[in-house]
C-alpha cells in the first residue's frame, strides 16, 4: 500500500477495484505477484460490500461440481508457476494425491469456493470488506479527468483507474418479486433452512439450465415426501456441449477473434455456441434426473413431475404460507394451477449496469446503438478525449469480448491484460498524474 505523502496529502492509487469476486480476486493476485517480483509497484485497493469473501454461497450444494476445469483457476493460464494455483491449494490442504487419483478435471463447487477463500485470504491486505461503493466521481484538472474519487461509506479513495467487477444480478420472470415463498436459485441454501421442521407437499422450480436442474435434484432428495414440479420451456433438459473443439470458444485467442469480428459474425458465434453455457445441463445430471423419474414411474409413486414446453404465467400468494403458480402449456394453451410451499426461479442473471455508479462521467462514456458500453480490447471503456483516467470492466462485456466474459475461463488472462494496460498507460504517461487528495482531519500522517 502507498504511504501518505510528506505534504500531508493522501495517496493516489494506481487502481481501485469495485467488487471482490473471482475476477477482481484474480487481478489482486496479479498485482501481488507483480509487486513481489520487484518491478515498479502498482498500488491497488479492492472494495467489497460483503463482510467476508463469498461467491454464489446459496448454490454450494454438496455434490455439485464445477463446469470448468480446475486448470482455469485464478492464475494458471497467466502464470502456471504461481503459488496461488488450485494445485498449490490442494497441496497445502493435503489432498493433492487424492485429487489426482480422483481422475477428474472438475472439482466440487464447495471445494473450489474453499480455494477462492484460501486465495483471498493471502491477499487480504489489498481488500477492504464491508465497504460498499456508493459513487465514482471524476477529478477534473484544467478540463481533464485525471482520476476518480471512489466513495464508500466513511471513506474516499482516489485512483488513476477503477476496475468495476459488480458481478451478476439475479433475474426473476417479469412481474414476479422475491418473497418468503418465491426465491431466486441464488438464495436456495440460505432460504431452504426456513423449511426445516416442515413437511412441504409441493415445490416448483422454473428454468431449464444447470441451476434449475441442480435445484430440482436437490429438493427432490432433501424432501422425500414432497412433489417437485420442474417447469421448463423445452421438452427436457438440453446437454451442455463441452467437446474439445466447441470449448475453443473459451480460449484467450478466441477473445481476440471475437473482438475483431463484425457484428454479424459476433451474433453468429453466440448463436452457434450458446449451447456451451446457456440453458444447458451436464449430461450426468440429466441422466440422474431421468433415472429418478423413470424409477418413480415403475414404482407408481411419482414425485418428480416435468411440465415441459410450458411457461410460468402468473404467481399469487393467497395466504402467507403458500404460493400459487399458474403454468401454461405452449402446445395446447391449457393452464395448470400449482399450489406450492415454495416457488424457486432458476431464471438466470444479468450483468450489473456500470453507468449509475459513474455519475456525471457516464455521459463521457461511449455506448453502442443498444446503450451498452463500447469497450476496448484491454477491457477499458472508450471515453471522450478529456477523460484520461481509466474505467475497466470485469464482466458485462459479452457483446464485445465474447461468451467467456462472465465465466471463469479467461479470468486469469483478463487480469493480466488489465494489469498490463494500467501499468503501460502509467509508464508511457498517457495518464497524467492527478492531484493527491487531502488527508481527512482524523487521519494519521505517515512518512
Amino acid at each position: 500500500m502507498p504511504q501518505t505523502l510528506r505534504d500531508g496529502t493522501a495517496p493516489v492509487h494506481d487502481l481501485v477495484g469495485v467488487g471482490f469476486g473471482p475476477s477482481n480476486l484474480a487481478l489482486a493476485i496479479a498485482v501481488h505477484e507483480h509487486n513481489a517480483a520487484g518491478g515498479p509497484p502498482v498500488h491497488a485497493v479492492f472494495l467489497e460490500r460483503q463482510p467476508v469473501f463469498g461467491w454464489h454461497r446459496g448454490m454450494l450444494i454438496e455434490d455439485a461440481t464445477m463446469q470448468v476445469s480446475f486448470l482455469k483457476d485464478l492464475v494458471t493460464m497467466r502464470n502456471p508457476a504461481s503459488s496461488f494455483s488450485f494445485l498449490c491449494y490442494l497441496q497445502e490442504r493435503g489432498r493433492l494425491i487424492d485429487f489426482v487419483n480422483h481422475k477428474s478435471l472438475f472439482p466440487l463447487r464447495i471445494e473450489f469456493h474453499d480455494y477462492l477463500e484460501w486465495a483471498a485470504g493471502r491477499v487480504g491486505d489489498l481488500v477492504r470488506y464491508g465497504a460498499e461503493v456508493t459513487a465514482v466521481r471524476p477529478v477534473v484538472v484544467d478540463g481533464i479527468v485525471t482520476a476518480f474519487d471512489v466513495r464508500s461509506h466513511g471513506e474516499t479513495l482516489r485512483a488513476r483507474n477503477v476496475v468495476l467487477a459488480g458481478g451478476l444480478r439475479p433475474v426473476l420472470p417479469p412481474g414476479i418479486a422475491a418473497s418468503r415463498r418465491v426465491w431466486h436459485s441464488r438464495d436456495l441454501l440460505s432460504n431452504v433452512d426456513g423449511l426445516a421442521g416442515t413437511d412441504p407437499a409441493r415445490l416448483v422450480v422454473v428454468g431449464a439450465g444447470q441451476s434449475a436442474a441442480e435445484v430440482t435434484a436437490f429438493l427432490h432428495e432433501r424432501f422425500p415426501r414432497a412433489e417437485v414440479c420442474a417447469v421448463l420451456s423445452r421438452y427436457g433438459y438440453s446437454p451442455a456441449d463441452d467437446s474439445p473443439f466447441a470449448n475453443r470458444i473459451f480460449d484467450p485467442l478466441a477473445v481476440d477473434d471475437y473482438f475483431k469480428a463484425s457484428p454479424q459474425v459476433k451474433s453468429m458465434l453466440l448463436g452457434y455456441h450458446s449451447n456451451t453455457n446457456y440453458s444447458v445441463v451436464d449430461t450426468d445430471l440429466i441422466e440422474t434426473l431421468y433415472r429418478r423419474a423413470y424409477r418413480e414411474q415403475v414404482l407408481g409413486t411419482r414425485r418428480l413431475r416435468m411440465l415441459n414446453v410450458s411457461r410460468l404465467v402468473a404467481v399469487d400468494e393467497p395466504t402467507g404460507d403458500r404460493v400459487r403458480a399458474t403454468v401454461q402449456s405452449m402446445l395446447t394453451g391449457e393452464h395448470t394451477v400449482l399450489d406450492a410451499d415454495v416457488l424457486v426461479c432458476a431464471t438466470g442473471y444479468a450483468p450489473a449496469d456500470p453507468f449509475p455508479l459513474l455519475g456525471s462521467v457516464a455521459a463521457d462514456c461511449h455506448r453502442d446503438e443498444l446503450g451498452r458500453a463500447v469497450v476496448e480490447r484491454d477491457y477499458r471503456i472508450r471515453t471522450e478525449p478529456a477523460v484520461h483516467a481509466g474505467i475497466y470492466l470485469q464482466g458485462g462485456t459479452e457483446h464485445s469480448h465474447g461468451i467467456s466474459s462472465s465465466l471463469l475461463s479467461n479470468t486469469a488472462t483478463r487480469a493480466a491484460e488489465i494489469l498490463a494496460s494500467v501499468h503501460h498507460r502509467r509508464r508511457t504517461g498517457s495518464v497524467p498524474a492527478p492531484p493527491a487528495p487531502p488527508v481527512p482531519a482524523t487521519a494519521a500522517v505517515s512518512w
